[in-house]
Formats: C-alpha cells, structure tokens, sequence
C-alpha cells in the first residue's frame, strides 16, 4: 500500500543524486566554456549557462512527472512513442533547420528540438516490449530480424539528416540482444570487421588479404578434421575480401568529406593541425594544461579564449579536464561508472524481462555516448557530435536523457509488481 500512497517510496535515490551531481557539473561548466565578463552572472537567463539552468529545472519537473506515471503506461504505449519519433524524424527532413550540415532540428520559436535524442528511448522501449513478449527467443532468425528493423528505421532516417554520430548510437543495442542470449560470435564478428575496415585504411588491400590467407591456412590446418569448422573459415574468409574491397567505396561515396578527413587524422595518415585536427589538437592541450588539480574555476585559458570550438557541447570535457584538472576528471569518470555499475545492478534486480531489457537498454545508449565523447576529446575516437550526458549544453538531448533514465527508475520503483 506504501507504493501505492507514495510513488517516490522505492526510487533509487544513489541514481537521482548522481543524476543531479552530473547537471550541476554541466551547468558550471558550460559558464565557463561560454563565460560572458558582461554577464558573469550564472542566473543569467540570456545566456546559454542561463538556459541550461532552466533546462535543468525543467528536466527535474519532467523525472518527477514520470516518477508519479503508472509503470505499465510505458509498455502499453511503446509503439505509440516509437511511431511519434518515426514521424517526427521524417518531419524534420522537410520542415527542420540546417545546422552545422545537419538537418537534425525543428524549430519552435526559439527552442530547436532534436527528434533524434528522443528516439534513442522510445526505441529502447518498443525493442524491450518486444523482446519481452512470450515466446521470443533472440537466437531465431526472426527475431533478429525485428529486433534488427526497430533498429534501422530511426537509423535510417538520422543517417538521412544526415547525424551519423546520433545513429551510431544505436549500435550500442546489440549489447542488449547479447544480454538476452545472442550469441557472443557476433559481437566477435562486428569486432574484427572494424579491425579489417582500419587495417584496409592504413595498408595496401592486397596485404591485408594476403595477412588473411596466412589465418586462414593455419586455422584450416590445424582443424582440418572438422569440415564444419573448415566450411566456415572458408566463408568467413570470401566475405572478409569482400568487405575489403567494398571499403574503398564505402568511405568514399557513404562517408562525408569531412567524416574521412577525422578518421584520417586519428589514424594519423594526415597531419591537419590547422584543419580537421584542430578541434582534437586543442583539446588534448586543454586537458594536459589542467594537470593534477586544474587552473582553477573560469581561469582556463583555452576555454577563455575560444580555443577549442563547441566547447559547452561536445568537447565540454576539456573544460574540466582545464579547470579541475586530472582529480576533476577522475571524479567526473567516477560519476558515470558507478552510475553505469548501478544501472546494470538495477536492471539484474529486475522481476519482469521487459524492466531488464530496458535497463540494459539504458546502459548501452549512457555508455556509448560517455565513451564516445569523452575518447573524442582526448582523440581515441573520430569526432562524431555527440553529447556527453547531462553534462553537455542543451534541451533535448538533457530532456532525452531525463526521460531515459527516470522510466527505468519507474520500473525499478514498482519491480515487485508484474510489468
């Protein structure tokens, strides 16, 4: 009856106050990495640190709307919210506005909402409904392929903005196919196709098949008895020098301009300091210039003169990395850890699959962005434009984020129940 009289009474109050500490951070410092001396003020509503403050606001108004909701409400009308996302998506291809090469917002009056943020949680919730449906097992084929379509429909239409650094996230999911039994082959095999796409980037194509043969001989020597296995080698070998030679135009005619020229800077085929390299560059200068303990709050030189571009968005870690330096980032890294050990922990806890598949769900999508973002700035990754979570400037994607990860603190609060 408590759960009843109080739907705050079993939320999991370690993840609201992580949840809180990482908005408080982003909000301090994104005034630092747009401060403005004739509006020091943090309260400043015409700023965007001032904005930020309301979308924080805001974002706690919708965690505790969604904290009073009914939990079956989001099984119930996961396709209404995935079918709304789909339409928006495709609305924002006629109607949206062009930023920086992206046709990626709808404006609404002075707001810009970015359709792509809220599919991420509307398709954790249609592929958790469906996977928790009786009688769906992962490894049938059918069921991949479903699982696979709610996957490339918001996919494809982000792609087609064109966002690939928002589509991408959705490849994280497959980690929670492999929760619910897809075989670990696949993550193996997704693995080594992004060995061979670098390999067949940095050498010549005919190395990289003759490195191939070599594997391929000694695999098949050594298990010439198993003609399964030698079967297989065979295959897996023919599309490997496929996928070889189709490269080449993938990265030509799929990836943009400016997609290739990152990936050739981090692969270090190209030296363009002054140009696609700049971003990175003057980012890992940022971080390395804070050293143990950091310049100080709104004393980061890079930060202060502009140094580093979308600094209060995607490259928002370099401004702690300046400011708090090595002590602040390890607190920062700290925070997303424990809340991704607590996700998990509160997904396994689960009574109803349609709970831990979404949890997982949740973790996937807050990993790949946090691991995404944070190895662009530190140039471990290509750039791409993501956010880092809660922390980076911005409605949608601090709203999005909200709504992710408040449903799965719904669930958790009602596990006892069926779902």
């Amino acid at each position: 009856m408590n759960n009843q009289r109080s739907p705050f009474f079993n939320v999991d109050w370690i993840v609201v106050l992580i949840f809180l500490a990482l908005c408080i951070i982003g909000w301090f410092n994104i005034h630092a990495a747009v401060y403005n001396p004739e509006k020091p003020s943090i309260f400043n509503l015409d700023t965007n640190y001032g904005k930020q403050l309301i979308f924080i606001l805001s974002a706690l108004v919708l965690g505790a709307v969604i904290l009073l909701m009914d939990s079956k409400f989001f099984n119930t009308f996961s396709p209404v919210f995935y079918g709304i996302t789909l339409l928006l998506l495709v609305l924002v291809l006629v109607i949206g506005r062009n930023v920086g090469g992206n046709q990626a917002w709808i404006p609404i009056g002075s707001f810009r909402l970015q359709p792509s943020e809220f599919a991420k949680f509307a398709t954790c919730l249609l592929l958790a409904r469906y996977l928790s449906t009786n009688n769906v097992r992962v490894d049938d084929l059918k069921t991949k392929s479903i699982s696979a379509a709610i996957l490339l429909l918001p996919m494809g239409l982000i792609m087609l903005q064109p966002d690939t650094g928002s589509a991408l996230t959705f490849f994280s999911l497959i980690f929670v196919l492999y929760r619910e039994g897809l075989s670990g082959y696949f993550l193996i095999i997704g693995a080594l196709f992004i060995v061979l796409f670098v390999l067949t980037l940095l050498f010549s194509k005919l190395f990289v098949i003759a490195g191939l043969v070599i594997v391929a001989a000694m695999l098949i020597y050594n298990y010439k008895r198993k003609r399964a296995f030698v079967t297989t080698v065979i295959y897996g070998f023919v599309i490997s020098v496929v996928f070889i030679f189709s490269v080449d135009f993938a990265y030509k005619n799929v990836l943009q301009t400016h997609q290739r020229n990152r990936i050739d800077v981090l692969l270090g085929t190209v030296q363009d300091l002054r140009g696609e390299g700049y971003n990175v560059n003057q980012s890992k200068i940022a971080i390395g210039s804070g050293g143990l303990w950091g310049r100080g709050y709104l004393q980061g030189t890079q930060t202060k003169y502009d140094f580093v571009p979308e600094q209060s968005t995607d490259f928002i870690f370099c401004t702690i990395g300046e400011e708090w330096g090595f002590v602040g980032s390890f607190v920062v890294i700290g925070l997303y850890l424990f809340l991704l050990l607590r996700i998990i922990n509160i997904a396994e806890r689960q009574r109803s699959p349609f709970s831990r598949i979404y949890g997982y769900g949740v973790a996937s999508i807050l990993f790949f962005h946090f691991f995404i973002n944070i190895g662009m700035t530190v140039g471990l990754v290509p750039v791409i434009g993501i956010p880092l979570p809660f922390i980076s400037y911005g409605g949608s994607s601090l709203w999005s984020f909200t709504i992710l990860l408040f449903i799965l603190l719904k669930l958790d609060s009602n596990r006892m129940g069926i779902i």
